[in-house]
């Protein structure tokens, strides 16, 4: 925290700006940051308020052109903060953040771009026949996201298999972002988007869509959320191998988030139909034990023994 007094008071605002909106925007990305030392802390908190950003214009009620235009205009931003090209005393707060943690971590600015590409996606309105179709979605909304958190968390010096660590960031996020489309995927049916990939769709009779609280006539919903939340757990198998590579707080972060949304998937397996009636969510409480359990490195060290055990 030292550090952190040091910098300078626009720096300091700036921060505190980034760590007000994390706070009140994300809660269940603030659950695993509040186990991070500070200026980690602080440096997710720009990378997510940079990351809001854009999203909003995406969700925001601009027009397509309008928001294809604010979009750019972040996409410039980006640009100055790569060139360094933001001062301190920059009256955007989350830009003068972003540079400052640019400047102190390896932060891959490039996958900010993929993000803005794949909210792009969601502009244009673009649907995904296939799951590959789909990863591309994903790579950009989320697995990016994985990727520049790897930049701030790092690796542990000599780490075995660190060199696949941005694959597995980039996995982790697709499984995140896989249960997103799960749990939203009544919200996203109201506002004009598809996600679950066309074919799978047609295996099991849902191309009629997700408007009500209950299924089209004759669909599988149930089948179709099994055959999903099947892919997701592959996808958390396999990115949960980066967790043995983090340093023990940033592991406690990554298996809290990691975490919350596994669990959130637990409940849609069990009752797939919850998701059309409304939002799934943990309560409080069970994020705060997956935050702990995040802490105690439970999680780490049951990945690192099913690591050993695949090895033998």
């Amino acid at each position: 925290m030292e550090e952190f007094t040091h910098r300078s008071a626009p720096v300091r605002a700036a921060y505190s700006y980034c760590e007000a909106v994390t706070g009140t925007q994300a809660r269940n990305f603030a659950y695993g940051i509040r186990l991070l030392p500070a200026d980690k802390r602080q440096a997710m908190s720009a990378l997510y308020a940079f990351s809001r950003r854009v999203d909003d214009i995406g969700d925001g009620l601009l027009g397509g052109t309008a928001k294809r235009e604010r979009l750019e205009a972040t996409r410039e931003l980006l640009g100055r903060i790569r060139d360094g090209a933001v001062d301190e005393d920059d009256t955007d707060p989350v830009a003068v953040a972003l540079a400052d943690a640019a400047q102190r971590f390896p932060i891959p600015l490039d996958a900010l771009d993929e993000l803005i590409d794949g909210v792009l996606m969601d502009v244009r309105g673009e649907t995904y026949e296939t799951w590959d179709d789909l990863k591309v979605y994903c790579r950009c909304v989320a697995g990016a996201v994985g990727r520049l958190s790897l930049g701030v968390f790092g690796t542990l010096p000599g780490a075995r298999g660190s060199e696949r660590a941005p694959e597995y960031a980039d996995t982790l996020g697709l499984a995140l972002q896989l249960t997103n489309i799960l749990r939203d995927v009544r919200e996203d049916a109201g506002n004009g988007r598809t996600y679950l990939p066309g074919d799978d769709l047609a295996k099991f009779g849902c191309t009629g869509g997700f408007h009500r609280a209950s299924p089209p006539s004759g669909a599988d919903f149930t089948g179709l959320v099994h055959f999903e939340v099947r892919r997701a757990r592959g996808l958390f198998a396999e990115g949960y191998r980066l967790l043995p590579m983090l340093d023990r707080r940033s592991g406690a972060c990554v298996a809290a988030m990691a975490g919350i949304y596994r669990r959130l998937l637990d409940r849609i397996e069990r009752d797939p139909m919850a998701v059309l009636r409304g939002r799934v969510s943990l309560p409080g409480r069970e994020k705060a034990y997956v935050a702990v359990r995040g802490l105690s490195g439970l999680d780490a060290r049951h990945i690192s023994r099913n690591a050993v055990r695949r090895r033998v």
